[in-house]
């Protein structure tokens, strides 16, 4: 028997009990008339608990939620909605739904839903919120396969292992409390509370009570209340851009952390905490400390272990993992199905200087995200105007793999330019001084410490 003498009816039946996606069809009445078997999984049901049946007989929808089916009965279309429900057995339902009317000579004769199961997946969401609350990222979500982001990755791993505290050194939108995060819950500290504070975006005037708390009575509507140091007890707090605190709570910081204990603001009593402190900053420290915008002893305080991660614009060999990462990303947000991006935006990307880092990467991703309709690859098109206004229509795709190779070679900016010649002249020394940290940081005219730092930052 040939195709053509298959009965079209057998044949349309197998291949809706083959597709990987549910199937539900009502007719005019509100009753099942087609329920594939992806349908029947996805619900946890029997063929014949459903079909010839009213739907709103079969499963119950919440107080803000309406069958987006039965919607669809009534002359609305849905698109990528997601719904949540229950069937008669009282089991919880996830999924993202296309709805749509049928219509026949002009009237609505049924409603047809195509749906995809999500239910494990919010499951897990819920269990990892519940879990982790205010934290989440861990080593194993780093992505990277530069070489120096690696060895910093495996430096961080090894600050796990103590109380230490740590100082971050990186870039805006590099990914600082990304690292401190993981170093969080790769710690035996990790069941205890993880506390991220950005010290620039509170006035000086109360970081010193949100730090260290405040006592009934010590200024006008002051109440009892316990500051970052003893809601993190046990646990870590974080301390973003610590170089825009002021002198005078840098100075109450460091004594802090040296003395392990806390007064609040207005009272005469110093309490005990336990708290491992990692703090990060965006410039240089030795910068900072020269220039008055970090205490020189908070400083060493801090930088017990020092960790240095590198911008974008040095880690170019992992910007198309990065963007494969963001595009699964929200692909699963927006119920997207983007595969790839084309060689004229790989060009782009790689052509770019990344002031933004790794976030300015993922906002483009995202933006660009928005722009897709039903593509599976992105072209420059779809890109935020300032990336299109870049494309370079003239190149063919043997060109842009040229330029791709060479975009290491491309001019250097001054601040580029004398980070490498620095970097030069340190090795010089070095050689010249066989390798003693005290007698070429002499002859460089720096401390052990300072030299210490830029060959740490240098690898």
């Amino acid at each position: 028997m040939t195709i053509n003498e298959l009965n079209i009816n057998e044949l349309y039946e197998q291949l809706l009990n083959e597709i990987d996606v549910g199937i539900h069809v009502i007719n005019e009445k509100g009753k099942t008339i087609i329920y594939n078997k992806k349908m029947m999984e996805i619900e946890s049901m029997k063929s014949e608990d459903v079909l010839d049946k009213d739907l709103l007989d079969v499963f119950t929808f919440g107080k803000n939620q309406r069958s987006t089916l039965v919607e669809a009965l009534r002359g609305k279309t849905a698109k990528r909605v997601k719904q949540t429900y229950f069937n008669y057995k009282g089991k919880e339902i996830t999924t993202i739904n296309d709805s749509f009317p049928i219509i026949r000579n002009g009237n609505i004769a049924g409603a047809i839903e195509i749906a995809k199961d999500v239910t494990q997946l919010e499951q897990v969401i819920k269990e990892n919120v519940l879990q982790k609350q205010n934290t989440k990222f861990t080593f194993d979500l780093m992505i990277g396969k530069n070489v120096a982001f690696r060895e910093m990755i495996e430096e961080a791993k090894k600050a796990t292992r103590t109380a230490s505290s740590v100082l971050i050194v990186g870039e805006t939108g590099t990914g600082k409390e990304l690292i401190a995060q993981s170093i969080h819950n790769g710690s035996s500290r990790s069941p205890a509370p993880f506390i991220s504070q950005n010290c620039a975006a509170i006035p000086d005037n109360l970081m010193e009570s949100l730090l260290f708390g405040t006592k009934k009575g010590a200024f006008t509507g002051a109440l009892d209340r316990p500051g970052l140091f003893e809601q993190a007890d046990g646990g870590t707090l974080l301390l973003d851009e610590i170089n825009s605190l002021n002198p005078p709570l840098q100075a109450k910081l460091l004594r802090a952390i040296q003395e392990k204990t806390i007064r609040r603001v207005g009272d005469t009593k110093d309490k005990m905490v336990d708290v491992r402190i990692i703090a990060t900053i965006n410039e240089d420290p030795i910068d900072a400390v020269s220039q008055n915008r970090l205490r020189r002893d908070l400083y060493y305080r801090l930088s017990v272990v020092s960790l240095f991660i590198p911008p974008l614009r040095d880690r170019k060999d992992d910007l198309m993992l990065l963007a494969g990462s963001f595009i699964e990303k929200y692909n699963s947000l927006f119920h997207m199905n983007v595969k790839s991006l084309n060689e004229e935006v790989k060009h782009l990307l790689y052509d770019h200087d990344w002031p933004g880092n790794v976030r300015e990467l993922e906002h483009i991703i995202e933006g660009t995200m928005n722009l897709v309709v039903d593509e599976e690859t992105i072209t420059v098109s779809k890109l935020p105007f300032r990336f299109r206004n870049q494309a370079r229509k003239t190149d063919s795709p043997a060109d842009i793999g040229i330029q791709i190779a060479q975009t290491e070679f491309q001019t250097k900016t001054l601040k580029e330019k004398i980070r490498e010649v620095e970097r030069h002249y340190i090795q010089q020394i070095l050689e010249e001084s066989n390798h003693n940290i005290s007698k070429a940081a002499k002859k460089l005219g720096l401390s052990r410490q300072s030299l210490q730092y830029r060959l740490k930052k240098f690898k």
